[in-house]
């Protein structure tokens, strides 16, 4: 069982094309703070990232944020949630976002989502870290992408073990459950603790 005090959640700057995309964020903010888990995210205020991070700072839970200073005229409207720290580049949000959590969750998202899923998969895969890893799957988002990722492991381009890297659920109650009771299987080579992840 592991002990998750501490989420990093990836998700979208915009909110989707379907209200479920908005109930599924706020339903998530509300499991991890009955949880007692914080929040790290991307630092946005708007789309999925703004709703999920003012749930969660809304009913008394602790929000930390990542932030590029470039970032931060387009991805933070008004006051930010919680607490937020300005950092120079994406690698160095990512590092710390990873740094400070136990695990990581994707919800639906675009591009930089995708990036930071496969960014944390790849890191368990090889060993830089061990950390849990879910896939929201909302409205059936991420169906396709399971489809793809299961033609790569038939296709022998992921090996069969590293499919068990992350795991899915369509209910975020469900997906921390999942979370705290995963091991994630060991990846090719041994790093140092954490060893780069300090951004």
């Amino acid at each position: 069982m592991n002990l998750l005090h501490s989420i990093c959640v990836f998700c979208g700057s915009n909110t989707g094309a379907k209200p479920i995309y908005r109930a599924a964020a706020e339903e998530m903010g509300r499991e991890l703070v009955s949880r007692g888990i914080r929040l790290v995210y991307g630092a946005g205020s708007v789309g999925l990232m703004g709703i999920l991070a003012r749930t969660v700072h809304d009913r008394g839970g602790e929000v930390l944020g990542f932030i590029p200073e470039v970032l931060a005229p387009r991805e933070v409207a008004g006051d930010p949630i919680g607490n937020t720290v300005i950092v120079e580049t994406m690698h160095e949000r990512k590092a710390r976002m990873a740094r400070e959590s136990d695990a990581f969750v994707a919800m639906p998202g675009g591009f930089g989502t995708m990036d930071e899923l496969f960014e944390a998969i790849t890191w368990g895969q090889i060993g830089i870290q061990r950390k849990p890893i879910g896939i929201y799957n909302v409205n059936g988002y991420f169906d396709g992408l399971l489809l793809w990722i299961d033609h790569a492991v038939k296709e022998g381009f992921v090996r069969p073990q590293f499919r068990q890297l992350f795991v899915v659920s369509d209910e975020a109650s469900l997906l921390l459950e999942r979370l705290a009771k995963h091991e994630p299987p060991a990846g090719f080579v041994r790093w140092p603790r954490d060893g780069e992840l300090r951004g």
